[in-house]
């Protein structure tokens, strides 16, 4: 299956989720992290990621500073939703519910978790209620 322009990669992800945790960042300070002691190759692989994540219009660049600096203009939630999307209409036709179950009947869930998703689903149902009216 084609990907679409939107589409992140693994190596992309691995710089947007140093921008969520960290804030703006040059390439240098990314390049840092994710290759310690790499060298000039590994500094025009990071470079090359966040001008591709910027044309996704996933990161921005403040050219006022100098360096660069760049930072996530997506949010973490935002992928994930996308990316749960994207993963239910390849394997559920476009339901999450399918999806959502097997990761709730899959994974341990603690007391304090399962209390969250009661206490979500909860909500969804005054919110339900209160647009039907």
């Amino acid at each position: 299956m084609a990907r679409t322009p939107q589409d992140i990669t693994d190596a992309e992800l691995a710089v947007l989720n140093l921008l969520w945790e960290r804030g703006r960042s040059t390439v240098r300070e990314l390049t840092d992290v994710i290759y310690p002691g790499g060298s000039g190759s590994h500094y025009a692989t990071v470079q090359k990621l966040l001008e591709r994540l910027e044309g996704k219009a996933c990161v921005k660049r403040d050219r006022e500073p100098w360096p660069h600096e760049f930072e996530s203009t997506i949010r973490r939630e935002e992928l994930i939703v996308r990316r749960l999307q994207a993963t239910a209409d390849k394997l559920c036709h476009g339901s999450l519910e399918p999806l959502l179950t097997q990761l709730v009947r899959n994974q341990t869930l603690s007391a304090e978790d399962r209390q969250s998703l009661r206490g979500l689903l909860d909500e969804l149902d005054v919110e339900a209620k209160t647009s039907e009216k």
